[in-house]
């Protein structure tokens, strides 16, 4: 008897508490579950069963090797399910949480190339920019940007979240351009508003960090806003490079103190997707992270448009 199938014999003792009735789930007589119980107490030279003519209990060893052979015995189905699950083809309905404007602009266009993909995979996409608990909502998997919470959330960083401040030509032409950030204290700045109060710019280059209380004419709690804003000659917004390299590209926005990591709230910030921690995953989850990731690439496609 191979020591793999001693472990699962063992356990199986353990749960039923005896010789017969384990025998009795397993089809086999009780002399014969017994035998190799000896058998496998012989191959580590210890006894793991205290044996009475009315009790089965563990002995000290044996208390230690259920303990340990659980862990092995869990890692080696979780093993076999991760092959199998590769081996699977995806299918089911895929639950997918995104923010409104990432999941609008760069998740719901790359949807199409999923589906033509894998198309035994449905998808159900809600847009958010709440941070919603994924287990109570039975989202499979969520994309979020910025900085992590701690949580039991398992992630796969997709791409940094770059931000530039953009001006319109027309704005530019008119206002001047900044050539640093001490420059926007004299131009209209059209803010996100995540707070009350006072709102700042941070930049950093070299060693070098300032924070900049901007102002502007109007202000707004979502980006998407800005951006149409500053098409229309506005003022000067801090935007992430995602929502507006089509702008770029056709010389609607100019991208301004391109030198500079700026944010308007924490300078580490990426865009990640995120999943329940599961022992293994399912094969339509592991398909579109994969799928995501590669469709983005590294560098993402947006940032080498510009």
């Amino acid at each position: 008897m191979d020591i793999l199938t001693g472990m699962r014999l063992f356990t199986r003792v353990v749960d039923a508490g005896s010789f017969s009735e384990a025998g009795r789930v397993l089809g086999m007589a009780p002399s014969s579950v017994s035998r190799q119980i000896s058998a496998l107490e012989d191959s580590l030279g210890t006894q793991l069963f205290n044996r009475t003519t009315r009790k089965l209990s563990l002995t000290e060893a044996g208390g230690l090797f259920h303990e340990r052979v659980q862990r092995i015995l869990l890692d080696v189905e979780d093993a076999t399910q991760a092959v199998t699950s590769l081996e699977s083809a995806p299918r089911g309905t895929l639950r997918l949480n995104a923010p409104v404007g990432f999941g609008n602009y760069h998740v719901a266009a790359a949807l199409p190339l999923f589906l033509a993909r894998y198309p035994d995979v449905t998808v159900e996409l809600s847009l958010s920019d709440q941070f919603i608990d994924l287990i109570d909502e039975g989202v499979d998997v969520a994309v979020r940007i910025g900085a992590l919470r701690d949580s039991t959330l398992v992630a796969r960083r997709l791409a940094d979240n770059r931000r530039l401040v953009y001006g319109a030509p027309e704005y530019l032409r008119r206002q001047g351009t900044p050539r640093t950030p001490q420059d926007l204290m004299h131009h209209h700045c059209v803010v996100y508003r995540y707070r009350p109060g006072h709102q700042s710019w941070v930049f950093e280059k070299d060693g070098e960090r300032l924070e900049m209380t901007v102002t502007g004419p109007v202000s707004s709690n979502n980006s998407e806003c800005l951006h149409k804003m500053i098409l229309g000659g506005a003022g000067l917004a801090m935007l992430p490079t995602w929502m507006v390299y089509e702008d770029v590209a056709a010389g609607r926005l100019v991208p301004l103190l391109k030198d500079w990591l700026m944010s308007p709230t924490s300078l580490e910030s990426g865009i990640h997707v995120v999943f329940p921690e599961n022992r293994h995953l399912s094969p339509k989850v592991r398909a579109f992270i994969d799928f995501l990731a590669d469709h983005i690439g590294k560098p993402p496609y947006w940032d080498r448009a510009g």
